[in-house]
């Protein structure tokens, strides 16, 4: 306790350098809890793109539609696949899709895009297709139905109402087929592929459209757990994958966002790195600061019998009472403008990254952001202290007292 009080007087023989020395700290723990959880956010925000938005955690489809989309390669019979997906306990939702490549027309213009059958009911599961609805009305089941982004829109010159014209082929002939539409609703999703090239009409419609009775191009999946879909050993890709078929995560169809991820994960890291060795070089200057600044006591103290054991113990011990007092005020910072920025979000403008749209990036809290990171401080404060502690462990009574002179 003598040690402890000695210690916490000393904090305050210089109560600026002290608390310079301490606000360092704090601010460097602070900034680390918020890069953080921008990092965090961001890959939230870039998950959510590619998993909610249409693609889905997981897929199922043919082996090699995925490098050219050919309509010829589709999953003839889809019973045995959602049959399993039915029973799978993992498995939260699942939409079976036609996909196929098309010449949209109108009255005034053409356009070519990629065409989706959809259930209406099972994709409100998967994709935020119905969310992305900026008029007109939902899927309902119409044969005659159609949605279209607004790019297309645009360029068709067509509105609610009018009637559009879906040109395909046969999925097992080849064999050119065409069918009448009218646009029931004009969707949003913010990316410029999509809301171009993208229009969505009914299942069975669809099914049609190309020739398919009871197929399906693409299956997706949602997962009760979204962390389920990372695991590549997971029962669902091991069974439903054949020699024809593939079951496969969002990682492996998005290697893209897989790797920008993957690099975002190192920068709270390297982002720390640096933070911590400019810290460790204010706690280094401070500390010895102060040791210069008391040394002809340290060498009166050595001269009636104090140990370099406990002049080292008394300067970490000063170390740790910075470093404690940084951490409460840093966590108390980081939790405040994380917070602020978790309810109102950080504006990047508008940027496009790997195919995802990013205009507003949330924070978020985590517990290792209060309990791991503070400890990393604590112990780098710690070892910036160990050679001024060590120094002024080594100081002797005659040099310390020939300096004073």
């Amino acid at each position: 306790m003598l040690v402890l009080r000695l210690a916490w007087r000393n904090l305050f023989r210089n109560t600026r350098r002290t608390v310079l020395t301490g606000l360092l700290l704090s601010l460097s723990l602070t900034a680390l809890i918020l890069t953080n959880g921008l990092v965090l956010g961001m890959v939230e925000l870039m998950v959510g793109s590619v998993t909610k938005t249409l693609a889905g955690e997981a897929q199922i489809h043919r082996r090699g539609y995925l490098d050219d989309f050919d309509a010829e390669l589709f999953l003839d019979n889809i019973d045995d696949i959602t049959a399993y997906l039915d029973a799978a306990p993992d498995v939260a939702e699942y939409a079976p899709r036609i996909m196929t490549g098309a010449i949209v027309t109108s009255s005034y213009n053409v356009s070519a895009g990629l065409v989706y059958g959809v259930d209406p009911v099972r994709e409100l599961g998967v994709s935020r297709l119905a969310d992305a609805l900026v008029e007109g009305e939902y899927l309902s089941g119409g044969r005659r139905e159609i949605m279209i982004g607004t790019e297309m829109a645009s360029l068709l010159e067509v509105s609610l109402g009018d009637r559009i014209v879906i040109t395909a082929s046969h999925a097992r002939s080849g064999e050119i087929s065409q069918d009448l539409y009218r646009v029931s609703g004009i969707f949003q999703f913010g990316l410029t592929e999509m809301d171009e090239a993208m229009a969505f009409i009914n299942l069975d419609a669809a099914r049609e459209l190309v020739g398919l009775a009871d197929g399906a191009h693409q299956i997706a999946v949602q997962f009760t757990d979204p962390e389920l879909a990372k695991n590549r050993e997971h029962p669902l890709y091991q069974e439903l994958s054949t020699e024809a078929v593939e079951a496969l995560s969002w990682l492996d169809f998005n290697p893209q966002i897989a790797g920008v991820i993957e690099w975002s994960n190192y920068s709270t890291i390297i982002i720390g790195v640096v933070l911590f060795f400019l810290a460790s070089i204010g706690v280094v200057n401070s500390m010895f600061m102060s040791i210069y600044e008391r040394f002809y006591e340290f060498g009166v103290i050595k001269a009636v019998g104090t140990t370099p054991g406990a002049i080292l113990r008394l300067v970490l011990l000063e170390a740790l009472l910075i470093a404690i007092a940084s951490c409460v005020a840093g966590n108390l910072l980081g939790y405040l403008a994380s917070g602020y920025f978790q309810q109102n979000g950080i504006p990047f403008g508008r940027m496009e990254m790997s195919g995802v749209v990013i205009e507003k990036v949330y924070t978020r809290l985590a517990l290792t952001q209060f309990t791991a990171y503070p400890v990393y401080i604590t112990l780098l404060t710690l070892t910036a202290a160990l050679y001024p502690a060590l120094f002024a462990a080594r100081i002797t009574p005659s040099e310390a007292l020939h300096r004073s002179l």
